[in-house]
């Protein structure tokens, strides 16, 4: 091989997307929460972008504009002053527009009167603020804080209560030796575990433990029913539990099965996560993009949620000053600039109108029977089938259904949701794999549970209903629907 320094001139051909494109691409992707955000974004950003503020009982305005896009792009009444040519104010609007690119919005000088308003207006909103949960860490060091003891004994709680994390339930996953010194002495080992008593006695009960045997154990209290019965279960047997060896522990503990079955249903009641109460969990609101409704003849009509979305249109006062004549180079070219990115961001909204309707309106068409009939009567489909009815590339219909949700009669569904893999009938008819994990479920509700069916057996029953699964198929959907194996299933005090 040889190498060598040189110019060459080479042809390649190579696919570049416009800026345009990929703001058409991310505008579609977005959901709505999303969507509503970079709306206002947009509008900080950009000072030829207007929102329309209209009265939602008063009928739609028609546009006067020329153009594809009158039903998005609207006139809005603005008074114009014809004997100032408002130079001064352009001057400083590109001023701003090169020393603070991200600011374009005039501010005024507010009186002192609108300034203590607004001060109240920020007081309420603080104290209309959830104030933010007290975390496992607040907690404990409340409890510690009410104790006597030493300042080396507290140092060392308050290090084991740092490396606690709510939600891995409150387990202590770091060594004590890990949160001492690499000097550390016996004794100082002796305090950390000194210490560790200390912060697993406090609550809630469990807090501290290092696995799952220890925070149980933690837990149980003398007083109990069958407490003998329990801490010896947990001690000694608790994967004999999980995998429903009863006869096991019969034969190493002498304990009968319903003993057994009695003090295990008391374990249940213990917490295998003490702390993860403290453990945030954000759930975020779903805003539905799209609807469906009965429309005429009874068919199923797709509409596009629009009351959330602003509608944007170009501010005719600026227009007006561009075609007016009387601006200069420098405004003409700050505005056509300005108008241009406005006018795509207003076209990509548009367009992922429409994509969305179409994309949905086929997904809709597929699945009628699901609307109908119920989640059981769902079909197979893929997204190569919704891109080939549409006329679009496929990864278009996968950024139109990305993180979009549908409301439908029979609630709020993700997009995705309608899209599901099957397998053929021995007639030769398409089921989607949610029809086999219902008649999964079925089938083992349905089973003996002290001899229940097999993942084989299981096999043959779904063929005996003209379903060919594999088995491989029934374990995997089996384990993603938390299904026990048939030797967990099995009831022992049955037999």
């Amino acid at each position: 091989m040889r190498l060598s320094f040189g110019l060459e001139a080479r042809q390649l051909q190579k696919q570049i997307l416009a800026p345009r494109m990929i703001q058409s691409m991310e505008i579609l992707q977005l959901p709505l929460q999303a969507l509503q955000e970079r709306i206002e974004q947009e509008l900080g950003e950009n000072p030829l972008l207007e929102l329309q503020e209209r009265d939602p009982t008063l009928p739609e305005e028609q546009s006067d504009l020329d153009g594809p896009n009158e039903r998005s792009i609207e006139d809005k009444p603005l008074v114009v002053d014809e004997a100032h040519n408002n130079a001064d104010d352009f001057e400083r609007l590109l001023q701003l527009d090169r020393d603070v690119p991200d600011y374009f919005d005039e501010t005024t000088r507010r009186s002192a009167n609108r300034m203590d308003e607004d001060s109240d207006r920020a007081h309420d909103t603080i104290s209309n603020v959830a104030e933010r949960p007290e975390s496992l860490q607040d907690y404990l060091m409340h409890q510690l804080g009410e104790l006597d003891i030493d300042a080396k004994t507290m140092a060392m709680a308050e290090r084991i209560i740092s490396a606690l994390d709510a939600k891995d339930g409150g387990y202590l996953r770091s060594s004590l030796r890990d949160l001492l010194p690499a000097d550390a002495s016996p004794d100082d080992l002796q305090l950390a575990e000194q210490a560790l008593t200390l912060v697993q006695s406090l609550d809630p009960p469990g807090v501290g433990a290092r696995d799952l045997r220890e925070c149980l154990l933690l837990q149980l209290k003398p007083e109990v029913d069958l407490y003998d019965e329990q801490k010896t279960l947990i001690s000694n047997h608790l994967e004999d539990l999980r995998d429903n060896r009863l006869p096991q522990i019969t034969k190493a503990t002498g304990y009968s099965i319903d003993r057994i079955k009695e003090a295990w249903e008391e374990l249940r009641k213990l917490n295998p996560k003490p702390a993860a109460q403290f453990s945030e969990v954000h759930t975020p609101a779903v805003e539905p993009d799209v609807e469906v409704q009965r429309g005429e003849g009874g068919k199923w009509q797709v509409i596009v949620e629009e009351s959330r979305t602003p509608q944007l249109f170009i501010s005719k006062h600026y227009r007006e000053r561009l075609a007016s004549g009387e601006a200069t180079p420098e405004e003409r070219e700050y505005i056509k600039r300005k108008v241009q990115a406005a006018q795509w961001l207003i076209e990509s909204i548009e367009q992922r109108r429409n994509t969305l309707t179409k994309v949905a309106q086929a997904i809709v068409e597929h699945q009628t029977a699901f609307l109908e009939d119920g989640p059981e009567h769902i079909h197979p489909l893929k997204m190569q089938q919704i891109a080939d009815k549409v006329g679009v590339h496929v990864t278009t219909v996968s950024r139109a259904v990305d993180d979009k949700y549908i409301q439908t009669p029979r609630g709020i569904y993700p997009l995705r949701r309608f899209f599901v893999g099957g397998t053929h009938t021995d007639g030769g008819e398409d089921v989607a794999w949610d029809i086999i994990r219902i008649r999964l479920q079925e089938i083992i509700d349905k089973e003996d549970k002290s001899s229940p069916l097999s993942d084989d057996e299981i096999v043959n029953e779904l063929k005996k209903q003209g379903l060919e699964v594999a088995r491989r198929t029934v374990t995997k959907y089996r384990q993603k629907m938390s299904i026990p194996s048939s030797r967990q299933r099995r009831d022992w005090s049955k037999t």
